[in-house]
């Protein structure tokens, strides 16, 4: 999902001191900012206007000396999220958990800006019986893709699958493979290159001396003169982590408005095509493979003709 705020957003920066240092996250922001409760930054932490080191913060984090903030100052109105009857295309269901592909433009989850019709609007349209987590803005949710990228994603509908699957993540238990077309031809590589908010546009990711580690192999599958067919696996899970790194690359996804040239397209042509992992509850193997969508197939087959690179999207 997208985390950038909006140019009409109050934002604010601040470092964490020493005498800070292990005070929960919510007391120290009402302790900074005396005109806001306690009970105002949870909400911001809910829908994500809070981040730390450029990663959501969670409601019981207790940062350190030199940690980064960023607060987006919002009106927030009520946590409770509506049944929305948009239509999903399920590649895979069962008791505990739901997969989709996603298309682009659907955000994952409720945030400023979008509250309805989002994937859990969504979700909870489709399966009435969601067991509830620590978060009401986010029933099911285990992990995210960007509001543009589209593909494979998973949802848990009971609380053991919901604790299993995000462990699983956490533990890299998911091997995850993401189509990108880029431009120009990067190398083949596993690119080890830690990854933190950039230092000037402080909405963006880089890849940055002193970020969080992250690890994407990439393989290029077609190519031509201008622009490739590339193959990402992505080994950790850092925001916009396939995107910042095809830039320090130097072949930026087309269309991505953020790390290339929006002009190329009108979005990002990333696709989460494939997700494989061992069921949270039976420990059958499971293999998901998302169709991809109708402006990556025009793309493809300028690179690959009629076959569409299916040798290597096996």
């Amino acid at each position: 999902m997208d985390r950038s705020f909006t140019s009409s957003d109050e934002h604010d920066f601040l470092f964490i001191s020493a005498e800070e240092e292990g005070v929960r996250i919510d007391k120290l922001l009402a302790a900074r900012y005396p005109h806001y409760s306690r009970t105002y930054f949870q909400h911001l932490i809910e829908i994500e206007c809070v981040l730390i080191n450029g990663e959501p913060a969670k409601k019981r984090f207790i940062p350190e000396e030199g940690d980064e903030i960023e607060v987006c100052f919002q009106a927030v109105p009520e946590a409770s999220i509506e049944p929305e009857d948009i239509p999903l295309e399920v590649l895979y269901e069962d008791e505990h958990i739901l997969a989709v592909n996603k298309p682009a433009g659907m955000v994952v989850h409720p945030a400023p800006g979008h509250w309805s019709g989002t994937f859990v609007n969504a979700l909870l349209g489709h399966c009435q019986d969601i067991a509830p987590n620590d978060d009401p803005l986010r029933p099911g949710i285990v992990h995210r893709l960007d509001k543009e990228t589209t593909g494979v994603l998973i949802a848990a509908k009971t609380r053991i699958a919901h604790q299993k699957l995000i462990e699983m993540f956490s533990k890299r238990k998911m091997e995850k493979l993401y189509l990108a077309i880029c431009q120009g031809r990067p190398a083949n590589a596993t690119i080890n290159m830690p990854i933190g908010r950039h230092p000037v546009h402080r909405k963006e990711m880089a890849v940055i001396p002193d970020g969080r580690e992250a690890i994407t192999e990439i393989q290029v599958a077609a190519f031509n003169d201008k622009v490739s067919l590339v193959l990402c696996k992505p080994k950790t899970g850092r925001t916009h982590q396939i995107r910042v790194h095809l830039k320090h690359a130097g072949s930026p996804v087309v269309g991505d408005s953020v790390y290339g040239k929006k002009d190329l397209h009108p979005r990002q042509l990333l696709h989460a095509y494939r997700l494989c992992f061992d069921h949270p509850i039976t420990g059958s193997p499971i293999r998901l493979v998302a169709p991809i969508p109708h402006d990556m197939i025009v793309w493809l087959q300028k690179l690959c003709g009629p076959s569409l690179c299916a040798p290597v999207l096996t």
